[in-house]
């Protein structure tokens, strides 16, 4: 206590003295002060700028990096394109007689990056003894870019249970996601770089022109086993083709993406009774298949055309997702709507699967007509489309799914179980309105792209 009383004595003293050794104390420590405080201005001064540089840089290699994937430039205009997005974005940073240098640009085309170094030679606005009037700021960042082309199969619900405002939610939605990920964008040949498939699905799926050769209609009972290839003489030729309905494959290829050239898909023979069992509902849905495009207005058109009508039958919407994507089915498709060859390097294959409910329809695991729908879901359409799902994983299709207003827990867990893992992005929603769907669909499409980049 005596020796904290006897510092105390001493500060006070030394506070009360007005001596010239007092006066010299004081202006060397008003001068320390002086000097502490304008090096501060300097480090906050320096800090911002570097701050402000940094993203000047990032946002100038960032969108280089886009317009080389997108097709928008040539790599050898990425010098001159960092230049103009990094003096368009950081003339703000820059006092008189400042200047930003481009210090150097990197195009690594076989690391697939933009690298890009920049510097500002700063004027500080207290120069101090020992240092220069003008500091260096430099800033350094790298992105990277992809000539990857992309695939993209969107399954949409227009079962019954998306009558009324489910079903203009789900228009527009799957309409802004049409028009955000179909930009005109084009690879360096001039080719779409983006192309998109659109699978609707209810009790069946309407695959349109596609039925002539890859749809075997089974006539009698003694036809409810897999189908014959499309050039055997068993295949239903279109004079006696009742629609373009289909249902699931049978046995050997029922999770296969083999071609119709080695086992065409079934139209069940049972699906006309269940049909008229259940007040005619139709055997196929209005809307129908449109394999790969990058034309939105065809798009367009059929979803604006969507009725909902119809059992949720999902896994023969998940069933022609996949061809839409497998280059096995190149052959009956037209040049321009073929998928490409799986090759993770070149092409990135992604299916968007949506539902509002609990998968509940099928036709391959039953006898009789009155067992294909039930209700409140079955075991077996569930089980079918999440074996379809790990089959398309292998394959190295990303999968996304959407769950819109589900109600029931095994609904959830098809759709999850459905898709790709979560990691780098989410792959898995749940919403419950016309906002959060449309906001799901607006992640999928900047997560495709995202991933078209990292992997």
């Amino acid at each position: 206590m005596r020796k904290f009383q006897g510092l105390a004595r001493a500060a006070k003293r030394f506070a009360s003295d007005s001596s010239g050794n007092f006066a010299i104390l004081g202006g060397l420590t008003i001068s320390m002060l002086a000097m502490a405080a304008g090096f501060g201005v300097n480090v906050a001064q320096l800090h911002n700028v570097k701050s402000g540089l940094s993203q000047a840089v990032d946002a100038a290699v960032t969108s280089t990096a886009r317009d080389l994937t997108t097709g928008r430039i040539k790599l050898k205009d990425a010098d001159n394109t960092v230049r103009a997005f990094l003096e368009a974005n950081s003339s703000r940073l820059l006092a008189p007689g400042e200047k930003v240098v481009l210090n150097k640009v990197v195009v690594d085309k076989l690391l697939g990056t933009v690298e890009a170094s920049a510097y500002i030679d700063v004027n500080v606005f207290f120069p101090l003894f020992g240092t220069s009037n003008r500091q260096r700021v430099s800033a350094t960042t790298a992105s990277l870019y992809s000539d990857k082309r992309i695939e993209v199969a969107m399954m949409l619900d227009v079962t019954g249970s998306m009558e009324g405002q489910k079903i203009e939610d789900l228009k527009k939605a799957a309409t802004n996601a049409v028009n955000n990920l179909l930009k005109g964008e084009t690879t360096p040949s001039g080719e779409p770089r983006v192309r998109m498939s659109l699978v609707p699905y209810a009790n069946s799926v309407n695959v349109g022109d596609l039925a002539q050769s890859s749809v075997f209609v089974e006539t009698k009972k003694s036809d409810r086993k897999q189908a014959p290839g499309n050039t055997e003489p068993k295949a239903v030729s279109s004079s006696t083709r009742p629609d373009n309905c289909a249902t699931e494959r049978k046995e050997l290829y029922q999770y296969s993406d083999v071609g119709p050239d080695v086992s065409m898909v079934n139209r069940d023979f049972l699906i006309d009774a269940y049909s008229k069992a259940n007040r005619d509902t139709p055997i196929c849905p209005g809307a129908r298949v449109v394999p790969l495009t990058a034309n939105k207005d065809k798009l367009k058109a059929e979803i604006g055309a969507f009725v909902a009508l119809g059992g949720t039958a999902g896994h023969i919407g998940i069933q022609w997702a996949w061809y839409t994507l497998s280059e096995n089915w190149a052959g009956v498709f037209q040049k321009s709507e073929r998928p490409e060859k799986a090759d993770p390097e070149k092409v990135s294959k992604v299916a968007i699967l949506m539902t509002d409910g609990e998968f509940n329809l099928s036709y391959f695991d039953i006898d009789k007509s009155d067992e294909a729908y039930n209700r409140y879901g079955k075991e077996a359409t569930r089980t079918a489309a999440k074996t379809l799902c790990e089959e398309m994983r292998k394959k190295g299709i990303e999968i996304f799914t959407i769950g819109f207003k589900l109600d029931t827990a095994a609904a959830k867990k098809t759709m999850k179980d459905c898709a790709s893992p979560d990691g780098v992005v989410k792959r898995y929603f749940e919403t419950s309105n016309g906002k959060e769907l449309d906001a799901a669909f607006q992640e999928i499409i900047r997560n495709i792209e995202r991933l078209a980049l990292t992997k």
